[in-house]
């Protein structure tokens, strides 16, 4: 049960996670009608995910859900140290973002990389498992 309850923490952090990055770029300089360019008529596909980069980007999904969970992190702090986190996880926060879009497109790139998270998840018990019953008192 409480893996089921940390799958589902996960994959909604992972669901918003690069929501939290794109609040880190600049605001863009309003452009003159001279200055603007029609947009593209089709966004461009990011480039495949790399078993490796599944790998990555789960450690880093799970370093931020720790950050965004620590409640010793002054809010303001929160999107440095995420961004952080991603770099320490050896992914780029751009292309951090870049796999979240992908993932809410791509069901079966959401079920790999949960799959890797879930590999990286500590184990715990068996609901109704019991722990080793403790050694009877000497008389």
């Amino acid at each position: 049960m409480k893996l089921r309850n940390s799958m589902m923490v996960l994959g909604a952090t992972l669901l918003c996670a690069p929501a939290a990055f794109a609040q880190n770029t600049p605001p863009a300089q309003p452009a003159t009608p001279a200055q603007t360019t029609p947009a593209p008529t089709t966004p461009a596909a990011p480039a495949a995910v790399t078993d490796a980069e599944v790998t990555q980007f789960a450690t880093a999904a799970l370093a931020v859900e720790k950050v965004r969970k620590d409640t010793t992190i002054p809010e303001a702090d929160k999107n440095t140290k995420m961004a952080d986190a991603v770099k320490m996880a050896g992914l780029d926060p751009n292309r951090f973002n870049e796999i979240g879009q992908a993932m809410q497109a791509d069901p079966a790139l959401n079920k790999k990389i949960q799959a890797a998270a879930a590999a990286q998840q500590p184990a715990t018990p068996a609901p109704g498992a019991s722990s080793p019953a403790p050694a009877p008192a000497p008389k």
